[in-house]
């Protein structure tokens, strides 16, 4: 897909990384901006479109972290969900294995999510010993492996089975890496089920969706989850400790009521609607409490005593 004349934003890039580094574009539908700042190294690949989604001058995630941390980042951007499957993005990793680019840092990491989490898985064998973050990511979308995959029509004349093709085997030189998705999500969680390998942390997330990277911003852990891998300091431990605070993001908790009524399970919904009206202070959540608090009196179910009375609406 050609490249929207994204030029007034590619050329703030410029300005931004113009006496640290470098903007390069590689080919019609992507790009590459260096910032050289600092021996740890996050790579980044991510969209156009989700980087001003919200903020059309906002700089990519992976930039705009580096910058606040003293690290040093490499941002792949594409214009469209491409898969980064380009022979010039190709030849640009081959000309950063020639460079020996990579081992002049002392830790590197890739980061991605969805195609980009692919993109991030695949690439990261130009870094052996490098720490990888997939959030949902595909495995290949070659119709011989994952033939099961049907989202992505568009993307089936294009080779998964070339140079830098399936992801899960090119964690195999990796220091370690994490796979977060939905298990609850069928074709995410059958993509992840290929990433099983000894580096690999699967870090299955009921309810996260189809869509962790905007869940985990919104629960504003994304950049937390980053810092920690970028400090070394990431495990499966850490992560979990971030991701409670899942139990504060209405929508998350809107995710999980909507499963326990598709399995109608009005007992615990009614306690989970209960903690999320006693802790937030939500009227919807209270008011759909009182409702199945009272049918399930009906029935003779007695909920056990809340914590602390809910306030008024």
């Amino acid at each position: 897909m050609a490249k929207q004349d994204n030029s007034e934003w590619q050329a703030r890039l410029e300005v931004v990384v113009e006496e640290s580094g470098y903007y390069e574009p590689l080919g019609p539908s992507h790009d590459a901006v260096f910032h050289d700042d600092g021996p740890v190294l996050l790579v980044s690949f991510e969209r156009h479109a989700v980087i001003t989604a919200e903020d059309e001058t906002a700089l990519p995630r992976g930039l705009r972290l580096a910058r606040e941390n003293g690290w040093s980042s490499l941002t792949l951007i594409c214009s469209d969900e491409t898969w980064f499957r380009d022979p010039q993005v190709f030849a640009y990793f081959d000309r950063l294995l020639d460079e020996a680019f990579f081992e002049d840092f002392d830790r590197v990491v890739f980061y991605g999510a969805g195609a980009c989490g692919y993109a991030a898985a695949t690439f990261s064998v130009a870094a052996p010993g490098a720490t990888v973050l997939a959030l949902a990511p595909q495995a290949t979308l070659d119709p011989r492996l994952a033939g099961w995959d049907d989202r992505f029509a568009e993307m089936r004349r294009t080779s998964f089975t070339d140079r830098y093709g399936f992801a899960p085997e090119m964690l195999d030189g990796v220091g370690q890496a994490f796979v977060v998705y939905d298990p609850r999500e069928r074709l995410d969680a059958m993509h992840a089920a290929l990433f099983a390998r000894p580096s690999v942390t699967l870090l299955p997330c009921p309810h996260l969706g189809q869509t962790p990277e905007g869940m985990l911003r919104d629960m504003n852990i994304l950049d937390a989850i980053l810092t920690e891998a970028c400090t070394g300091r990431l495990d499966a431990a850490r992560y979990w400790s971030l991701y409670r605070a899942r139990r504060n993001l209405p929508r998350y908790m809107r995710n999980l009521l909507a499963s326990l009524q598709d399995t109608n399970r009005p007992y615990l919904e009614a306690l989970v609607c209960r903690n999320v009206a006693e802790r937030l202070n939500g009227p919807r959540f209270r008011a759909r409490y009182l409702r199945l608090e009272a049918d399930l009196a009906e029935r003779g179910i007695t909920l056990p005593a809340p914590r602390q009375e809910m306030g008024a609406a």
